[in-house]
């Protein structure tokens, strides 16, 4: 019990160490974002994005700053390994709706997010960046030339079928109840019909579609603001309460339980990877589209975060 207890404050020290260093001397102010469709930050890295086909920016004009909301103000890029796209057929389920930008017009609005620790951020952006181009990408390359994707789909199924705890739990704090019994039966039905999760087959009925909540949504809906925006070594963006809220996440995640640490963190580096190999050149594609790529993140990560809120 007591080594169990150990290893699990091993695997979270890195992330302790770190908040403990954000919160000292946290003087800010706030910063405006722009609105515009978001895009999804699930990715470990903060140099990784989702598989979509098309990405909207907002444009920077002269004397009103960024604006979006507007056809004559958006740069439309479609994204460039379009080869590879067309060659893999993925399964496709109701994952794969979060996992993209919001392609419909929004209201122009203003979110405010303090960033205090802009230096430090901008130094793990560019971390996470470097570790993107030179580690992550070619060993995702090599995996995605040997594994086929019917394998590669069915780890994806199987992990996001292990992250259910995680919903469920979000669902039923913030009063969902429904969803939380549709989340529960739908991971009944793919650990058993499904194999352990690597199928998914529960995708039959849209009744049963996931609710993606997770405790940083949970948080909010308790009237916890954001925070300050922070960007985590290896884990990417985030902001102080979802910060918080993914430390609960961890202990919600079986996955976290594995022992050794080294199995975890192997096990951990597998599903990034094998996460990664079905998006590989959208954030190349992001990034070269953005006049700033660390302010397009933040702002493209907070809008987000909010529109998952507001779900």
């Amino acid at each position: 019990m007591l080594k169990g207890t150990e290893n699990q404050l091993k695997h979270l020290l890195f992330v302790f160490l770190l908040l403990t260093f954000s919160l000292v001397g946290c003087a800010h102010r706030n910063v405006a974002t722009p609105s515009f469709a978001p895009l999804d930050p699930s990715f470990p890295l903060a140099a990784s994005l989702p598989d979509v086909g098309q990405i909207r920016l907002p444009r920077y004009n002269r004397g009103q700053g960024w604006r979006a909301g507007h056809q004559n103000q958006e740069t439309t890029l479609s994204t460039f390994d379009q080869t590879s796209s067309n060659n893999e057929e993925v399964e496709e389920d109701s994952l794969d709706e979060s996992l993209g930008f919001f392609g419909e017009e929004t209201e122009e609005e203003v979110v405010q997010i303090a960033d205090p620790l802009s230096p430090w951020n901008r130094a793990m952006f560019h971390f996470n960046d470097k570790l993107y181009f030179w580690v992550l990408k070619p060993v995702t390359r090599g995996y995605r030339a040997v594994i086929p994707t019917p394998v590669r789909s069915g780890v994806k199924n199987f992990f996001y079928n292990l992250t259910a705890p995680i919903r469920m739990v979000s669902c039923i704090l913030q009063g969902k109840g429904r969803a939380a019994s549709a989340e529960l039966t739908r991971f009944l039905i793919n650990s058993t019909v499904g194999v352990l999760g690597f199928g998914n087959p529960a995708k039959r009925w849209p009744e049963l579609n996931p609710s993606e909540e997770d405790l940083g949504q949970t948080l909010a809906t308790y009237g916890i603001g954001n925070g300050f925006y922070i960007v985590w070594p290896i884990l990417g963006p985030s902001t102080l309460r979802d910060s918080v809220g993914m430390v609960g996440d961890w202990f919600l995640n079986p996955v976290s339980y594995v022992e050794p640490t080294e199995a975890y963190l192997e096990i951990w580096a597998i599903e990034k990877v094998n996460e990664t190999s079905f998006r590989i050149g959208d954030y190349e594609s992001l990034k070269e589209a953005a006049i700033d790529p660390y302010v397009a993140f933040r702002n493209a990560y907070i809008q987000y975060r909010k529109k998952k809120v507001e779900e």
